[in-house]
């Protein structure tokens, strides 16, 4: 018998949603089977599509940020932050498909045409992550649909209801239900889905671990596209500056936002040892004055719980593990509501541990490391197999230039928090935060293939060289 899926919401442990695995073999088929009548659609077709998709959701805004408040525990504001981006993506990848993946006229000899178009890859496969449900499937799904792909869309089995209400608003914008297919399940489910035949793309946003074993499957196979967007240990580092209370807040907000839940939240302050003990005094008394309540709550909090007990465990694990190997608490790590995954932001010196364990650790919990000069500070950045997004807070231009040119990112920020990527620019990391597939204003370069063609109305040939002699003599018989 196979088991039903369920989805709770963290702040209250209220049963939100409730239904049953999909069928990967049947969604595989029917976008299959619908793709070709959606990529012969001229494109002005598909945007106009995509447009009302904007208009839909515009309409059903609030009730789209109260659910993904309400399944994932981030504040209403957030859920609200994270729909606007969604209705921006559309815009965004409009613009991005015509920049990056338009049709060009090239010079070509014998005055034929040479050009170059793009074609679709056929079905896409979209594997979502729980901490912006709506957002960050829609960065793959709505450049996708663009380009003329069909998608199966599995969200992740922590958040069906967002989702199923977002394939949904898809359909009800005119995107046939054949094209845009919601397949429901865990990682056994997302593991058929990517491993299907009939899939010529895998687009993942999600753990190191479960990217690089997508990328493993598939290392013998390049007639499948890639594209993986796998997190980070992101480092930001505070160098010689006067705005304390300023540099405080762009590492709280680095290192707090979404409770700690994004892929560029700062994992690790790397911070110049003669403001060391400044700095992390404001930084603490900043993290203690954080609202952590339930995403409705009055007053506004700035965080909510993390995703579900099992990962609160792990966090409170992880922060102990810390402390018993070399690591000195600054703030505790506490379980503040008995039975919810609601966590206090928690901060640690690590800078005396031996060894220093190299791992996403995903939710509101920054180490810190002093150092004493600036070469120093970028090795302690480098010191790790991610690449995804690293922040210089202060410094000099010469050293923030000497920070871009060294530390190994894809998404490198002076004076900002790590986690402020825009939609209208490449996103995406180097090492095993992805594989050199940047998505956001990137993405319809994954969605979509080069073909480039000579074209002339009439067959025009010669050939002047290599010939044999015309016996004229054997023509005359």
């Amino acid at each position: 018998m196979v088991a039903s899926l369920t989805s709770h919401e963290p702040a209250t442990g209220t049963l939100l949603w409730q239904g049953e695995p999909g069928d990967v073999e049947a969604e595989v088929a029917a976008a299959r089977a619908s793709w070709p009548r959606w990529a012969a659609q001229p494109i002005a077709y598909r945007i106009e599509t995509l447009r009302r998709f904007v208009n839909v959701v515009r309409r059903e805004d609030e009730a789209l940020a109260d659910l993904i408040a309400r399944e994932t525990g981030k504040p209403l504001w957030e859920a609200r932050d994270e729909v606007a981006a969604l209705m921006g993506k559309v815009d965004i990848s409009v613009a991005a498909y015509s920049e990056r993946t338009g049709q060009r006229r090239l010079e070509a000899n014998m005055g034929a045409r040479q050009s170059v178009r793009h074609k679709p890859h056929g079905v896409m496969a979209v594997l979502g992550p729980y901490n912006a449900p709506a957002q960050l499937p829609g960065a793959h799904i709505i450049p996708a649909l663009l380009a003329g792909n069909a998608v199966v869309f599995k969200p992740s089995d922590r958040t069906p209801a967002v989702g199923e209400m977002l394939v949904r608003l898809l359909h009800e914008a005119g995107i046939p239900t054949g094209a845009m297919r919601l397949l429901q399940g865990g990682p056994d489910i997302g593991k058929a889905l990517a491993s299907h035949a009939d899939v010529g793309g895998i687009l993942f946003t999600g753990s190191a671990q479960t990217g690089i074993a997508i990328n493993r499957q598939f290392a013998a196979q390049p007639s499948k596209i890639l594209a993986l967007e796998m997190g980070g240990n992101n480092p930001i580092l505070v160098w010689d500056t006067p705005e304390i209370p300023a540099a405080a807040a762009i590492v709280v907000q680095s290192a707090f936002l979404t409770s700690g839940q994004r892929c560029t939240a700062a994992s690790r302050l790397i911070v110049r040892d003669n403001i060391a003990d400044t700095l992390i005094a404001e930084v603490k008394k900043l993290a203690d004055r954080l609202i952590v309540d339930q995403p409705h709550a009055t007053p506004t909090p700035y965080m909510g719980p993390v995703i579900d007990n099992q990962v609160a465990d792990g966090l409170t694990e992880s922060f102990l593990w810390l402390m018993s190997n070399g690591g000195r608490p600054i703030k505790h790590m506490v379980r503040t509501r008995p039975g919810l995954p609601f966590l206090s932001p928690a901060i640690i010196d690590v800078t005396n541990m031996k060894e220093r364990p190299d791992v996403e650790l995903f939710g509101p919990l920054l180490q810190v490391i002093r150092v004493s000069d600036f070469g120093e500070a970028i090795t302690e950045a480098n010191n790790s197999r991610y690449g995804l997004a690293a922040s210089l807070v202060g410094g000099s231009p010469e050293q923030y230039n000497q920070f871009w040119s060294n530390v190994r990112a894809g998404v490198i920020h002076w004076n900002r928090p790590t986690n402020g990527a825009a939609s209208n620019a490449p996103f995406g990391g180097i090492g095993i935060s992805g594989n050199h597939r940047p998505g956001a204003y990137y993405a319809a370069d994954y969605c979509a293939y080069p073909v480039v063609s000579a074209e002339l109305e009439k067959p025009r040939a010669s050939i002047g060289v290599g010939l044999k002699d015309i016996d004229v003599s054997a023509m005359g018989e």
